[in-house]
């Protein structure tokens, strides 16, 4: 039975792809992974493809192009929904900033909670290799989300994070605005008032070491104007 579907959106992730699909299924060997890539001109799929002659755990979604992050894990979400043998779902960065060998004890909290964060910003959690600017960039837009939405979550805009399929289907994933990292605040602020308990689990953030960051002033623009439409909306 495939209980557990981990989705990795990847955009010129050659340099990492192969070694967090290994790293994966060295701590999680029962996982099915979906690779869900924006047409990457770096030949992403391509590694993907050889990787899955020989791995029937892998799949690929081959998407026409770069749209954002949310619209990425939307299409992968519908795919994955069809399938009613799974159970849990957990979307990580595909750029090793997120550490496979937190997924059991995220798989262990899960039990309890609908939703399992791996966050940076409860006891123990932390960064590593981030300069000065990004802490305080992160470090904000974590309070200012939590401030406005009213979230009773330390880390809003985590994108490592482990969700039970039937909360995510009662989040109507088919309305939602956000398409970049925006979405994962907007994501949780819907699971939250439709009544999912969470819990969050430390974990170190690594920053990559191979690709290039995908934050933009666009990215940053949305995120400070996500918190209040969601807070409108209510």
């Amino acid at each position: 039975m495939n209980s557990l579907t981990v989705i990795l959106p990847t955009y010129n992730e050659s340099g990492n792809i192969a070694t967090i699909i290994e790293r994966i299924f060295q701590h999680v060997p029962e996982a099915q992974v979906l690779v869900v890539d924006d047409n990457s001109p770096d030949g992403t799929a391509s590694i993907v493809e050889k990787i899955m002659q020989s791995e029937p755990r892998l799949r690929l979604l081959k998407r026409a192009g770069k749209e954002g992050l949310g619209k990425a894990y939307l299409h992968a979400f519908s795919e994955v929904l069809k399938d009613q043998s799974v159970q849990r779902i957990l979307m990580m960065d595909a750029d090793l900033s997120h550490d496979p060998s937190y997924i059991q004890a995220m798989i262990r909290a899960n039990t309890d909670a609908d939703v399992v964060i791996g966050s940076r910003y409860c006891a123990g959690g932390g960064t590593q290799g981030w300069k000065p600017w990004r802490k305080l960039l992160s470090g904000f837009a974590n309070r200012y989300c939590r401030t406005i939405t009213g979230m009773p979550i330390y880390d809003a805009t985590a994108g490592f994070i482990l969700i039970k399929v039937d909360a995510l289907r009662s989040a109507d994933i088919s309305s939602f605005d956000a398409s970049g990292y925006a979405f994962l605040m907007e994501l949780k602020y819907r699971l939250w008032r439709r009544g999912a308990h969470f819990a969050e689990v430390p974990i170190i953030f690594v920053e990559r070491r191979e690709g290039q960051s995908k934050i933009s002033k666009h990215i940053i623009l949305e995120g400070v104007l996500a918190p209040w439409k969601m807070r409108l909306r209510r």
